[in-house]
């Protein structure tokens, strides 16, 4: 029996306060009546000082705030035209801007952009000032947060078709911390991302152990661990997670019986046998001076894997010095459809340990976020003193990737934690033979929004 192929993959951003003095001392009780007064008819958005139990094992369905589409209609309309544009390139600039910052040069990698963009995009709801232009910024949008919520908020929901897409969103506070009413309100009519009261200051390991269970159950067990011990302390205030899983069928499958042992060479001067795919088939194909271009779509056609072999079998290094937003629309749009030989290899990328992705977002521009002395995240929480204020401890990730002949299987995950304190031609085929180091990219056909990319630096490695 032939597998599918999956992907998934998560972001999670953990915040702290700027002093990491322990719970907030700012008047709950206001906070908490001005919170219960403006989503009395959302209960999952009132302040970890409600009276639902905050115990790792009083959590709400993890349907609540996903949008898990199997083979359905869309559950909502997709952004106009327009926004979509703005989306995808903010997306992919981000895609690019990443890339050598997260991808370790000679092994294999996966993540997830869209991931990475949806997670910090929540938080940037919650940002002021000069962290908030920061952010902007580093994430590439044109629009302010609001504006680019929207537009990813709306994207997430419009997602579906013949293959199978879960996203979903949620905030775990600690409980005896008190949160902005308006943010709490914005996060969940946006992303559908309910606040989950934890016990972070009493339960720290068990509030890491609850919150990677929930990460599991919405990638179905691809991304697991995604916060490691320590990941989050007692001084953990909030974490906002997003999670994204992906299972699609090609639209023009591989057969089982095609696929037989091929050299691999995963330099000039090594190589060694693994299962490769092979099939002839009509598909949209490119070339440049550097590398070769193929776009596999998968059922219905609403999305497609690129993949990017270069020309050289040592050529890879080459190619991603080029890598960038207008290059990779370059490569797409010299694509034509015509015959092609395929031939790739089946490949699982499944990293044990998550990516810390804080360095490579301060050397984008949004430094001031992680900063405790500087970061402004009064949107979320605002206590009188400063010392108890918000800044980004870490942005955890992880993607998962599974490509066989049946299709596509990713998962990702992202996590921020914050802290206080702080047409065929009648010629022969073009061929496309991956047998040495190549790049992928899991894209929306029609936008080009790029949710999963990555290296195949040798699809057998352990």
């Amino acid at each position: 029996m032939l597998t599918q192929t999956r992907i998934s993959a998560l972001a999670l951003l953990a915040l702290s306060p700027l002093a990491a003095c322990g719970p907030d001392t700012s008047n709950p009780a206001k906070d908490s009546a001005s919170a219960a007064a403006s989503t009395s008819s959302k209960p999952a958005t009132t302040t970890p000082h409600a009276s639902a139990s905050a115990t790792p094992s009083a959590t709400p369905s993890a349907s609540a705030s996903s949008n898990i589409i199997e083979g359905q209609p869309p559950a909502g309309p997709r952004p106009s035209d327009a926004d979509l544009k703005e989306l995808t390139k903010a997306n992919n600039s981000l895609t690019f801007a990443l890339w050598n910052k997260v991808a370790k040069p000679g092994h294999d990698a996966a993540f997830s952009p869209f991931s990475i963009e949806s997670a910090l995009t929540m938080t940037w709801l919650g940002a002021k000032g000069d962290t908030a232009s920061q952010m902007k910024k580093a994430l590439a949008f044109e629009d302010d947060a609001s504006k680019s919520a929207d537009i990813t908020g709306r994207y997430q929901k419009s997602l579906g078709g013949p293959v199978t897409i879960n996203v979903a969103n949620r905030l775990f506070g600690e409980k005896s911390f008190t949160f902005d009413s308006a943010f709490l309100g914005a996060t969940d009519k946006t992303f559908g991302a309910a606040l989950e009261p934890l016990d972070f200051v009493g339960a720290t390991d068990p509030s890491r152990t609850h919150i990677n269970q929930w990460v599991a159950d919405q990638t179905k067990d691809r991304i697991k661990d995604l916060i490691p011990a320590g990941g989050v302390t007692a001084d953990t205030k909030l974490v906002l997670v997003n999670a994204i899983y992906f299972l699609g069928d090609w639209a023009n499958p591989f057969t089982k019986e095609a696929t037989r042992p091929a050299a691999f060479h995963t330099s000039a001067t090594a190589q060694h046998d693994v299962p490769m795919m092979n099939q002839h088939m009509g598909a949209a194909f490119g070339e440049n001076d550097d590398a070769s271009v193929i776009d596999l779509p998968y059922q219905g056609q609403g999305f497609s894997m690129t993949f990017v072999l270069p020309k050289k079998v040592d050529g890879l290094d080459a190619v991603e010095k080029k890598l960038s937003a207008d290059t990779f629309d370059k490569w797409i749009g010299s694509e034509k459809q015509i015959e092609v030989a395929v031939s790739i290899p089946k490949f699982t990328i499944d990293p044990g340990e998550p990516v810390r992705l804080g360095d490579a977002l301060k050397g984008l521009g949004m430094s001031d976020a992680f900063d405790s002395k500087k970061a402004d995240f009064t949107a979320i929480a605002n206590p009188p003193k400063p010392e108890d204020r918000l800044f980004i401890g870490e942005v955890f990730h992880k993607a998962f990737v599974k490509v066989d002949e049946k299709g596509t299987e990713a998962a990702a995950a992202t996590a921020v934690s914050m802290k206080a304190g702080a047409a065929a031609p009648a010629a022969p085929p073009k061929e496309f033979v991956a047998d040495h180091p190549f790049l992928f990219f899991l894209r929306d056909a029609k936008s080009g929004t790029i949710l999963f990319a990555g290296r195949v630096a040798d699809p057998v490695a352990k």
